[in-house]
């Protein structure tokens, strides 16, 4: 299932968190207009994102630094939010992988639906 929503859509409001976080999309349009919204208050962030950074960010899948392992996996949240500060459409599969190389860190990241392989890291 593909998740997606067009840049000039409104964003949402009054929701409730059931609707938000246990919906189809299981929470990605949120995530990806809270990254909408940061882009507006911190563009430098924004500017990070849209040089192919991949910023720590309140979802796992963000670098700081090159680690000793050069891979690593990350939720599709980050994704959704990452391409909202962007200031792209959101496109996220949520049944497929998507793999990232961090152009500060060199990192390769691969966003997952399987919360296993990120949250048993270190």
């Amino acid at each position: 299932m593909i998740i997606r929503r067009n840049i000039t859509a409104p964003l949402r409001t009054g929701l409730s968190h059931q609707e938000i976080w246990s919906s189809s999309d299981q929470g990605l349009i949120m995530c990806w207009e809270v990254g909408r919204k940061r882009a507006k208050e911190n563009p430098e962030l924004a500017a990070q994102c849209q040089a192919g950074e991949l910023p720590v960010l309140g979802w796992k899948g963000g670098v700081s630094r090159q680690l000793l392992k050069s891979e690593k996996f990350g939720s599709l949240k980050y994704l959704a939010q990452w391409q909202g500060l962007r200031g792209e459409d959101l496109d996220v599969d949520l049944t497929a992988e998507k793999t990232l190389i961090c152009t500060k860190t060199e990192m390769t990241v691969t966003f997952t639906p399987d919360r296993t392989k990120y949250i048993s890291q270190v």
